[in-house]
């Protein structure tokens, strides 16, 4: 075939996958039967020059022109791939095409350009690109539970026939790409689908992996590729197809040979189940009071917000509240243990305070930049104007976040404009403790990367700040004693974040010893599964909204993980006490969360304010109901059909203690307007033994409730099965209103009871 000839044989390839994408072929061909024999299938490789790739559980088949034909689960027979996509296994991408005629032929736009041959040699996958002059080898490891594919090298071998060729970049590849068929469900974080019976997962073997599974008509494009910009050679990823009950021990497979951090490890710990009591400001003064509440509610671990040790994070300086330092910490932490509760450490990681030294006086060059400009006239130590080349119409004019960088000053500015001359405005010189300096016209600007939460600064994530504070933080948890944590601020990185999101928290994970028990976080990518064990937890939702907000984010969240083999934090459950604007937090609230976070295997957290703990006076009742429900999670108690009840969202339950000390789960509904109004008085009607109860409390002090029924056809109760008198009056009864009671009705329907309750009176 001539040059020419093979030219615009190789440009018809790169429009039909840079401008279709995938071109899926008659509807009718991909609703072929999904069993098909392996054995069939690997003698149709063999006549049309396919590689067939195989383990005990599935074979891999992948035409001589680089696209995948079928992936069949050998046990079951079943074809795991959507037939008939033109979709090609391997891809080599460019901002825009490099080379000469190329570039002439086509628009300067992202381009992919498909493998045009693949042939095996041994254990390796050589795959050419001859459209871009590149050729891929890709190491295959071929195991029982997975078949791993390294991107080992990408060289430049162009045909240099008729002009000389130079090297031009390739940004991004896809060495794995497979149109995978569309199962019951995706865990788009693990990057598996799977139903009942069959798992198909691709999973990066090293956080340089850019991992992701595409939806198109019938099917999951998953992909495993490279990015230049963090890592090209030595990426790979692991291919599994597998009953579902065994996908975990697949995985574990591949953790275990790439020494990747243990997530199914992690998942299948006991503690995995437990929630944690999260400690307000601690010191070794106060921790005691800490532990007694934890233990009233059943915790059996317990969380420490750095900030109660560190004045700052990056360089992490004591507090005055500690002032042996280490010692005093090691204190504290041993006082948890030495109660029976495992100690855990909630940190931010990956920027700095203002306060930090990182920031002052002399601010570090790690720290990172979200925009660069460059000074278009010299600048004096006292001038409040700087002129810049670029328009900085992109910066932000958040209070506390218009923060410059000169070299080693901080420059705070109050306004920019985004006409020529470009200039910030009403400057600040020298904030933060820096020097004013004198600059030169081309000195380089940076605009600060301040967090939204702007009482911190980011870090750059390709320079070595971000190992230094991991170091800090190992020597902190490993010496202190800590079992496990929470990475806040996960979020908080430079793009690009499918990477940057995982490396921050990798590089942390590497420094602690022992490895954490678990661990949770902010923000999650792909690699982040291994680490992030369960998930996230939202933020405090005040009392008035907490089961509404339930409802909208963790419960719909949990939802979603529970197709990535894992659970999340149900938390954090602020703590208020009732004042004039809310009810503060009630029993109820509580019992709604931690019930809704069992129904799919999720702990909660707790947030302990000791000043809203001694406040409230029904915190012995909030956290009885947590201790009950902690006490199912350690003993799973809960069925699989008790499960499902509590996944209806709009009928909430209640954990009782019956008269022999045993668990009994009952639906309950609240009687709207006790005594007339939405307060002091809150009350719940359930059926148990086919008798009317309600329980039923005061939400802020304590007083009498007046009921119209007969003292004959009541029972009242603190704890079931132990019966205390009822104050007859009239023709009435007199409730004590205080902690929460329970009280039996024998000839009354829900009807008269809801009545009887919305018609009582509070007595002062």
């Amino acid at each position: 075939m001539s040059d020419r000839r093979m030219f615009l044989k190789q440009a018809g390839a790169i429009a039909a996958v840079s401008c279709s994408g995938i071109a899926l072929a008659d509807p009718q061909a991909t609703r072929g039967t999904t069993d098909v024999s392996p054995a069939r299938v690997t003698a149709a490789a063999a006549e049309t020059n396919g590689i067939v790739l195989e383990n005990k559980e599935f074979l891999l088949v992948i035409g001589g022109n680089g696209q995948p034909k079928s992936l069949v689960h050998k046990p079951s027979g079943q074809e795991c791939l959507l037939v008939g996509m033109d979709v090609p296994m391997f891809t080599a991408t460019q901002s825009r095409p490099y080379d000469n005629e190329l570039q002439l032929a086509y628009p300067a736009k992202v381009t992919s350009f498909p493998a045009e041959t693949v042939r095996r040699d041994g254990d390796r996958l050589v795959v050419t690109f001859a459209h871009v002059g590149f050729e891929a080898t890709i190491g295959l490891k071929i195991t029982d539970s997975y078949i791993g594919f390294t991107l080992e090298k990408l060289e430049y071998k162009a045909n240099a026939s008729l002009r000389p060729k130079r090297k031009d970049p390739v940004e991004e590849t896809l060495f794995v790409q497979l149109p995978v068929r569309a199962r019951k469900n995706l865990g788009d974080w693990l990057n598996v689908t799977w139903d009942e019976a069959i798992a198909v997962n691709l999973l990066a073997t090293d956080p340089y992996a850019r991992v992701d599974c595409k939806p198109c008509a019938g099917a999951y494009l998953f992909q495993a590729g490279t990015a230049e910009e963090v890592q090209t050679e030595g990426v790979g990823a692991a291919l599994i197809v597998t009953a579902t009950k065994n996908l975990l021990d697949r995985v574990a497979a591949v953790e275990e040979d790439y020494d990747l951090p243990r997530g199914v490890e992690s998942r299948r710990r006991s503690e995995y189940r437990y929630s944690y009591y999260e400690m307000g400001e601690t010191t070794p003064q106060n921790i005691d009071e800490h532990i007694r509440y934890a233990r009233m509610g059943g915790f059996r671990l317990m969380q420490m917000h750095y900030m109660s040790f560190a004045e700052t994070v990056g360089h992490f300086e004591w507090r005055r509240t500690y002032p042996n330092g280490m010692p005093d910490l090691q204190a504290v932490v041993r006082k948890i243990s030495s109660a029976g509760i495992i100690p855990g450490i909630h940190i931010h990681y990956n920027k700095c305070h203002k306060s930090d030294a990182y920031m002052t006086p002399k601010p570090d060059p790690r720290l990172n930049l979200s925009q660069t400009f460059t000074l278009a006239e010299p600048l004096n130590s006292t001038a409040t104007t700087i002129i810049v080349e670029e328009n900085p119409k992109l910066c932000t004019t958040d209070e506390d976040r218009r923060i410059l960088k000169l070299q080693h000053e901080l420059v705070i500015y109050e306004k920019f404009s985004s006409t020529p001359p470009y200039n910030f405005l009403n400057c600040t010189r020298g904030a933060f403790n820096t020097t004013p300096g004198s600059y030169e016209e081309g000195t380089r600007v940076g605009l600060l990367d301040v967090d939204t939460w702007p009482i911190f600064v980011r870090f750059t994530q390709n320079t070595s700040i971000q190992e230094e504070v991991a170091d800090r933080l190992g020597k902190i948890y490993r010496q202190a004693g800590f079992k496990f944590t929470y990475f806040d601020g996960a979020e908080d990185v430079p793009p690009p974040f499918w990477f940057t999101v995982s490396r921050a928290q990798w590089l942390v994970l590497k420094q602690l010893e022992p490895k954490p028990l678990f661990a949770e976080g902010a923000c999650k990518s792909h690699f982040s599964w291994h680490i992030l064990t369960r998930g996230n937890a939202f933020d405090v939702f005040k009392p008035e909204v907490m089961k509404a907000c339930i409802r909208a984010y963790p419960a719909a969240e949990a939802q979603r993980v529970a197709r990535d083999f894992t659970s999340i934090n149900f938390g954090w459950i602020g703590y208020w006490a009732p004042i004039k604007d809310t009810s503060g937090t009630q029993p109820d609230m509580i019992e709604y969360t931690t019930s809704r976070a069992a129904a799919w295997d999720c702990p909660v957290s707790l947030e302990g304010d000791l000043d809203q703990m001694k406040l409230h006076p029904r915190t012995g009742d909030n956290l009885e109901v947590v201790k009950r429900w902690e006490d199912v999670r350690a003993s799973n108690w809960l069925t699989s059909a008790q499960k499902e009840l509590l996944r209806d969202l709009e009928q909430e339950h209640i954990l009782l203690i019956d008269d022999t000390g045993h668990f009994e789960l009952v639906p309950y509904s609240q009687i709207e307007k006790v005594a007339g109004a939405d307060q002091p008085a809150r009350a719940f009607v359930f059926e148990r033994a086919a008798k009317i109860w309600v329980v039923f409390w005061h939400t802020s002090g304590s007083a009498t409730l007046y009921v119209d029924v007969p003292p004959r056809q009541v029972r009242l109760m603190k704890e079931l099965g132990k019966e205390i008198p009822v104050k007859p009056s009239k023709n009435g009864i007199q409730l004590p209103l205080n902690d929460r009671h329970y009280i039996e009705f024998t000839d009354l329907g829900v009807n008269d009871v809801n009545r009887a309750f919305q018609n009582s009176r509070i007595l002062r």
